[in-house]
């Protein structure tokens, strides 16, 4: 997908339809672009072809991948997910990702070396992109290695880096790895950290039982005994106001505890289980919004977003890697997607 038709696919993402009339004036207005009028057209035309954009009548088009119902759509990009320009700004709504890390002791054991793909640090830009494409009070979920001599001095600049990029520090909450013990290093392990940063105060996800209970019984309904999630929906089924509080949907675990596919079953060596990225995912956000992985590996985080009912954005910059993703995403995406796998968009930048 070229920059005209991403720029239209994310400005009329959420509309009903748009005209080319319209299209132009984004893309010379807002976007100020200075494109003629031809080649906006010719780019919808194409986008039309790819399925990108569906024609609803002359001069009218939709973006196809919108959301209607309980639909969900899955964007691959072969690309470098350290590139954020396509991304308009806020407007992701949570980004969860592994970056490969160059941590050379971390990486080997012995004679053996656990990353066969390109590494790189993190500087500060990175930072300041994913605050500029992530919403206010956006959640930013980082897998980090658990502390060491080698990374000690780099986990502490990444913290640094996201406080100056304005994040606030939420949490930090280990990732068990059930029965799986690795023996490299000082001392045996078998967790990972996932650091968890925010974009500015925390959005509202937690219910806020108390408010809730109140508003229940002001309209005489019967929650005694319910859950915060059945009062809830009790709630919204009478078309009344359901309120939250600043923070994740629940309490964070002391750990995420979610043993890892065995080696010879996984597409990527830093592959995560699909259940711990749907228990991350539920954490920090709603159904149906969007969330962003930069670093896509095995593609596990793009079926745990369909699995949950969120629209997602996932980066892959190796071609073969990619290539992986992409066909374990369709092979293990639930029912839904697999019957609708001709509308999951695969774009190159």
């Amino acid at each position: 997908m070229n920059t005209i038709q991403m720029n239209l696919f994310d400005y009329f993402y959420e509309d009903e339809s748009f005209t080319t009339k319209e299209a132009t004036e984004v893309i010379n207005t807002v976007k100020d672009m200075k494109v003629n009028d031809e080649s906006v057209r010719a780019r919808i035309y194409e986008g039309v072809e790819r399925g990108i954009f569906s024609k609803i009548s002359r001069g009218v088009y939709q973006v196809t991948s919108q959301i209607k119902g309980k639909e969900t759509r899955c964007l691959l990009i072969n690309g470098d997910g350290k590139d954020l320009s396509s991304i308009p700004d806020k407007s992701i709504d949570g980004i969860v990702t592994d970056h490969p890390y160059s941590l050379v002791k971390s990486l080997k054991g012995g004679n053996r070396n656990f990353a066969k793909y390109e590494l790189f640090r993190y500087e500060q830009n990175d930072f300041t992109e994913k605050k500029r494409v992530l919403k206010e009070g956006a959640f930013l979920v980082e897998f980090l290695p658990e502390e060491n001599e080698d990374n000690m001095e780099y986990l502490y600049s990444i913290k640094k880096m996201a406080k100056d990029a304005g994040f606030r520090y939420y949490s930090k909450v280990s990732w068990s790895k059930g029965t799986f013990v690795s023996n490299t290093g000082r001392k045996s392990s078998n967790c990972e950290d996932v650091m968890i940063f925010s974009n500015g105060k925390p959005r509202e996800l937690r219910l806020n039982q108390k408010r809730n209970l109140q508003i229940a019984r002001e309209n005489n309904l019967d929650v005694k005994g319910k859950s915060s999630y059945e009062v809830r929906d009790i709630l919204e089924k009478h078309g009344l106001e359901i309120h939250y509080m600043s923070g994740t949907s629940k309490m964070l675990p002391t750990a995420f505890d979610y043993q890892p596919a065995k080696a010879k079953e996984k597409i990527h060596s830093a592959e995560k289980p699909v259940e711990l990225l749907e228990d991350i995912i539920h954490c920090i956000s709603k159904p149906y919004e969007l969330l962003l992985d930069q670093f896509g590996g095995s593609g596990n985080f793009a079926i745990a977003s369909l699995n949950t009912n969120r629209n997602v954005i996932v980066i892959e910059k190796d071609e073969e890697t990619y290539d992986k993703m992409k066909e374990n995403i369709l092979n293990n995406s639930n029912d839904t997607v697999q019957e609708d796998k001709e509308n999951t968009i695969e774009i190159e930048l």
